[in-house]
């Protein structure tokens, strides 16, 4: 079957908004991945390959995607309605941040993307609930609230939005393990079944189910604070 031109515009809309270059500063974090590198514990493709790994099964990235499409789908009641539900997620976020320069990181690129989308979508941006406008919105949530509004299916941006999340920790590793590029783009592409099997997962997810084992990201962040030369900010 071939594409009509309203799914190539939300595919493109899409990979605009997965894409390394879209301005909201990914690139200067890496989730504890500098701390590992330093301190040996992640030292080639296959040790980072088991980290991300661990993380998709069973790590903070699954609830945040969880709360995207909770939040995504919340989006399409009316704005009252949809608006303390959201709130309340933004909040649950905020607070399940165990670290502050992994809550930093949250806000800051949440604040970058509802900026560059009022730049670029104002008629629509004027059209999300008031939790996109306050100080701190996670990016999680932001990232819900803008493919919502530009109706690119969940499905896909629930994939879109975790591949955007171990490429920029690939790319993170290749700088400072350091990690080859062909090594990167190769662990990329054993990356894509665990991705699928955790979006799958995600979706059935329910508020019982918000649990995760997420220490070791944790540690990482907490000792990044005191690195005495970094790369990145987190």
């Amino acid at each position: 079957m071939r594409s009509t031109a309203r799914d190539s515009s939300h595919l493109l809309t899409l990979l605009q908004l997965a894409s390394p270059a879209l301005p909201v500063g990914a690139y200067s974090y890496s989730e504890g991945i500098e701390t590992l590198a330093a301190q040996g514990l992640v030292t080639d493709g296959t040790t980072l390959f088991h980290w991300l790994a661990q993380e998709l099964q069973g790590g903070g990235i699954r609830l945040e995607t969880a709360l995207m499409g909770w939040c995504y789908t919340a989006a399409q009641q009316p704005q009252t309605q949809a608006d303390a539900v959201i709130d309340r997620w933004n909040q649950w976020l905020s607070a399940f941040r165990e670290t502050e320069e992994m809550r930093s990181q949250s806000w800051q690129m949440g604040r970058s993307l509802l900026r560059l989308f009022n730049d670029i979508e104002p008629a629509l941006a004027r059209q999300l609930p008031p939790t996109a406008t306050r100080e701190h919105c996670n990016f999680a949530i932001a990232y819900g609230l803008v493919t919502q509004a530009w109706e690119i299916p969940l499905a896909d941006a629930s994939l879109a939005f975790l591949h955007s999340w171990a490429a920029n920790l690939v790319s993170a590793a290749v700088r400072s393990v350091p990690l080859g590029q062909t090594a990167g783009q190769r662990l990329l592409r054993q990356l894509i079944s665990p991705i699928q099997q955790a979006q799958a997962e995600i979706a059935t997810l329910t508020e019982t189910d918000l649990m995760a084992c997420s220490w070791g990201v944790t540690l990482a962040s907490m000792q990044h604070e005191t690195e005495y030369s970094r790369l990145f900010r987190s």
